[in-house]
């Protein structure tokens, strides 16, 4: 990314911020010392992103570097909403359909929006917290001898904010599913693996009892490749870089992520398949589907979008992606593009769900 790109990121933000300030400084009612608080309060959480975005969250203990991670990047998350709020009123003054008393020093106005974003980042909360479970059936032409159930994730983002207590919770969901495997799509870690290290959190993977297989997503490469691989070898998961592993019928390639330009070709991995197994590709980021279908692909399995975790960010995914989430086909080549069981940054879901996906190939 060039420094002009950089300084875009941080001014479009910090405009944000800005703007944000002096609207609730207007909208609370007139005490000095409440509008200090609020402003001084945003301003520290808003401060609190850059922190937890650079390397200072490593030199912290594991409890006070979770809370700048979770109050920094909640932060951005409620300062998007609050620019779009904001905005909506004032559009609504622009066309004198909303009283600028309603606004303006407004007791009744502050109570009103503090009410609105308490009860929307609740709802949002909770929503991230229950997962959906997707259920899929694959056709394999007869190419299985048995019905093989497997159980597809991604985008757990192990981390500060998704604990050894939330892998748990999530595995013992997966576990209940008695599945013959299962396959994670990438960003298995978030930006470091330090927590996950404290935690111990390969023990989750070790105790289950059934074969994971995973690829590596642009977080996993954030966090270092080598370290994560470690803690892969550690947790029983197999990791798949620009290789394949069989798993009885089924073959699963699994493509090193894009992070790295120079990752081998679909067709360079898939060189001496076995063409007679189902096969099911893992890659991280769901760009160039087509190569799929041009390979000979039954399956494949990504993730990272998020679906843009919370509107109107899923609007922006779906520009971007030929398929921002869910089900499709190209040919023969049957596709989907999770949202992920896990999630970057605030733990909030609007619009967006977090999933896991229940897929028996027949």
């Amino acid at each position: 990314m060039n420094f002009s790109w950089q300084l875009l990121l941080l001014l479009l933000p910090l405009a944000g911020q800005i703007y944000i300030s002096l609207r609730v400084w207007q909208l609370l009612p007139d005490l000095l010392l409440l509008r200090l608080t609020a402003v001084v309060l945003m301003a520290l959480a808003f401060a609190t992103f850059f922190v937890a975005m650079s390397g200072a969250l490593d030199r912290m203990p594991i409890g006070p570097a979770t809370l700048a991670y979770e109050v920094g990047t909640s932060w951005v998350i409620l300062l998007l909403y609050l620019i779009l709020l904001f905005a909506v009123i004032d559009l609504a003054l622009a066309l004198h359909l909303l009283p600028r008393a309603w606004v303006k020093g407004s007791v009744m106005g502050s109570v009103a929006i503090g009410a609105l974003l308490v009860g929307l980042f609740t709802y949002a909360y909770l929503h991230f917290e229950h997962k959906q479970r997707v259920e899929l059936t694959l056709d394999s032409g007869g190419r299985v001898s048995r019905p093989l159930k497997l159980v597809m994730m991604s985008d757990l983002h192990l981390g500060y904010h998704n604990r050894r207590s939330d892998l748990h919770r999530w595995l013992e969901l997966i576990k209940a599913e008695r599945p013959d495997a299962i396959l994670i799509a990438g960003d298995l870690i978030d930006q470091t693996l330090k927590p996950v290290l404290e935690e111990e959190s390969a023990e989750e993977f070790r105790r289950l009892g059934i074969p994971v297989f995973a690829v590596l997503g642009n977080h996993d490469y954030y966090a270092g490749t080598e370290a994560d691989k470690a803690f892969c070898r550690r947790a029983g998961i197999t990791m798949l870089q620009d290789n394949v592993a069989y798993l009885g019928d089924v073959a699963i390639v699994g493509r090193d992520d894009r992070t790295n330009r120079r990752r081998r070709s679909l067709r360079e991995v898939m060189a001496g398949i076995d063409r007679s197994k189902y096969i099911i590709e893992m890659d991280h980021q769901p760009y160039h589907l087509e190569e799929a279908a041009q390979n000979g692909v039954d399956f494949e399995l990504a993730g990272h979008t998020h679906h843009g975790q919370v509107w109107p960010l899923n609007w922006v995914t779906d520009a971007i992606y030929e398929k921002a989430y869910g089900s499709m086909t190209k040919g023969r080549t049957h596709y989907y593009i999770s949202s992920g069981i896990g999630i970057w940054g605030g733990k909030f879901r609007i619009g967006t769900q977090s999933e896991y996906v229940v897929a028996t190939v027949k």
